[in-house]
Formats: C-alpha cells, sequence, structure tokens
C-alpha cells in the first residue's frame, strides 16, 4: 500500500527572490493545498525536510542551489553549552503557559511590536490580524502557543507544532525591550524539555543555511542533525 505522503501531489512555485541568498531566485515543492493534512502525515513530511506557512506545507526546489537544510534536534543526545545553561538559568524568572494557538490582541500587539524592530522595512513590519492568522495558524494541525510571561506581563511567544515524534519550532516572537533574556534560544530549550517529558525523540528547527548569518543559533543546539542527499546526518557546530 503506498504511504499517504507519497501520494500528494506537489506543485512547483514561481521563481521569487531569496529571502536568505541575495541575487539568487528560489522555487519551492509545494503540497496540494487541498490534500487532507494531518499531523501524522505533516511528521512524515517534516522528516523529508518539508515545512509549513500558515496551511501551506513546503520544501526548497531551487534546481542550481541547495543551501537551505531541513534540522532537528536529538532530544536524548541534546547537550546544551554554556551559554544556553546560562540562558535556561536566567529565564526561571518566567511563568510559562503552552496554550491552543488562537488570535489575540495581546498577542497579536507583541508580534508588531517584534517584527516592527526586528523586520523593519522588510515587508513583514506591518502585519494585520489575518496576515497574523495565515502565517501562524493552521486548520489542520496541534499548534500550540507557549507564552513566557514575567509577573504577568507577556514577554514572548514560541509557535509551535506538536506532531507524533516530536515538536516542529515553527516562529518565535518577543518583546524587543527583553532582548537581552535570549527568549530565541530559551524557546528552543524549553521545547527540547517538553519533548523529553512527553517522550517525542525530536526539535525540528526548520531551515539552515551554512552562509546566512541570522540562522548560524540552529547548529549550537548539539547534536543537530540536517536533510542532506534524503537523509538526516549529523551538521557540525
Amino acid at each position: 500500500m503506498t504511504a499517504a505522503w507519497q501520494s500528494l501531489t506537489l506543485y512547483l512555485s514561481p521563481p521569487y527572490g531569496c529571502s536568505y541568498l541575495p541575487q539568487q531566485l528560489a522555487t519551492n515543492a509545494v503540497v496540494d493545498p487541498n490534500a487532507k493534512l494531518t499531523p501524522a502525515l505533516y511528521n512524515h513530511l517534516l522528516n523529508r525536510g518539508f515545512r509549513r506557512s500558515g496551511n501551506i506545507v513546503y520544501r526548497p526546489h531551487c534546481e542550481q542551489c541547495q543551501a537551505c537544510v531541513a534540522t532537528r534536534v536529538p532530544v536524548e543526545d541534546f547537550q546544551p553549552n554554556r551559554n544556553q545553561r546560562r540562558t535556561w538559568k536566567r529565564n526561571q524568572d518566567l511563568t510559562t503557559l503552552s496554550t491552543p494557538a488562537r488570535y489575540t490582541e495581546e498577542y497579536f500587539q507583541l508580534y508588531q511590536q517584534y517584527l516592527a524592530h526586528r523586520h523593519a522595512s522588510g515587508g513583514m513590519d506591518n502585519p494585520t490580524p489575518q496576515s497574523f492568522k495565515d502565517f501562524l495558524l493552521t486548520d489542520w494541525g496541534e499548534t500550540r502557543f507557549v507564552e513566557f510571561r514575567q509577573q504577568g506581563k507577556l514577554l514572548g511567544i514560541a509557535v509551535a507544532d506538536a506532531v507524533p515524534d516530536g515538536f516542529s519550532a515553527m516562529y518565535t516572537f518577543f518583546d524587543p525591550a527583553a532582548s537581552q533574556r535570549s527568549l530565541g534560544t530559551y524557546a528552543v530549550l524549553w521545547l527540547i524539555e517538553a519533548a523529553k517529558m512527553e517522550n517525542k525523540p525530536w526539535v525540528y528547527l526548520g531551515y539552515w543555511i551554512e552562509s546566512c548569518q541570522k540562522m548560524q543559533y540552529k547548529t549550537r543546539f548539539q547534536l543537530i542533525e540536517g536533510f542532506q542527499g534524503g537523509e538526516w546526518q549529523l551538521l557540525s557546530d
């Protein structure tokens, strides 16, 4: 019997300017938007290098470039480095709540602040409630918003998809005034601990490009694996 993921129809997107490698064009292989996806089916796709944005599941498919490498952290083999241990300790004053993903005005205001600070004039800095929903939420997934609060004040949100064999870290946004806390790193550390508690073996971290400076933090979560040549292999720091 053909596995469900193998019977999916894929479409190629038109070429567009690559967000990470200037002067290059990118193309994605996109899963049929009308396909009936489930967390289990998405899990199979994650294990083959796919990723989601909203309800759309895709994988880079560029003829002349294979720079985008899907990554995941083996939970049992993860060894935090000194800076990660410090980040974990620094944020122990926060209260954490994992809740089903949804739109609220409080979440949206934090999202606005984050994009205005991190992506000024980058095309994402004027979000709308609808663009928030279209990017972060999904009709078929089990998406969680992990809240990080200090004395009731919302400082950050980690958006993660729960799948049978782990968590997929989809996005993190936080209060720019709390940048010294390294909440992006803390969110990944929190997901790794949550996966351990639920006996899930993997935390998926999305794509890594060796020459892209903003992605270098991913290889600091050792031992991290990359999907290359059709299989998962260890990536060095």
